[in-house]
Formats: C-alpha cells, sequence, structure tokens
C-alpha cells in the first residue's frame, strides 16, 4: 500500500492557534476521509470503516454547511484549497 502525501495548508504555526476552528476542524476531517477511502480500496468489505466514513462525511457535510451560512467567502476558498465539491442547496 502506498500512502499518499495528504493535505498541510495551515502552517505549523497556525495549526496550534487555530486548532478549534471550523477551517481547521474541516481541514482535518478531509485528511480522516482521504485515509478512510484509501483504506477502503484495499478492504472492501470492512463495513466498520464505512459506517465511520458515511459518519465523518456527515459531519464535515454539517461543518460545510455552517460555514457556508456564517462566511461564504472562507468557505469557497476552503472549497478550492482542498478541491471538494461544493455541496447541494435544498
Amino acid at each position: 500500500m502506498v500512502k499518499k502525501s495528504f493535505i498541510s495548508i495551515i502552517s505549523h504555526e497556525e495549526k496550534e492557534e487555530t486548532r478549534g476552528s471550523v477551517a481547521f476542524q474541516i481541514l482535518s476531517l478531509t485528511n480522516r476521509i482521504r485515509k478512510l477511502s484509501s483504506h477502503l480500496e484495499l478492504h472492501r468489505k470492512d463495513y466498520l470503516s464505512q459506517r465511520g466514513l458515511r459518519k465523518i462525511l456527515g459531519k464535515r457535510q454539517r461543518m460545510l454547511s455552517y460555514l457556508s451560512k456564517k462566511n461564504r467567502i472562507r468557505y469557497k476558498e476552503l472549497i478550492n484549497q482542498l478541491d471538494i465539491r461544493e455541496s447541494k442547496t435544498r
């Protein structure tokens, strides 16, 4: 299994200051999602990991919707940096 390098957009000094921010939490959830996705490519029948991935995806989706309501500009920047799709509005 070849481990891909995961995103490190925020520098080490900024990590200490912004660990509780919504943007940092979305970044860390995205890294966890990518790690679990690469794990599930090898282990297709790992249903507990699939469940965990769905829970993390839901949490990230809720945080992204919160960020889009509070700060639309930061939301757009974060979506572009992380290279993820914009959520569909209902």
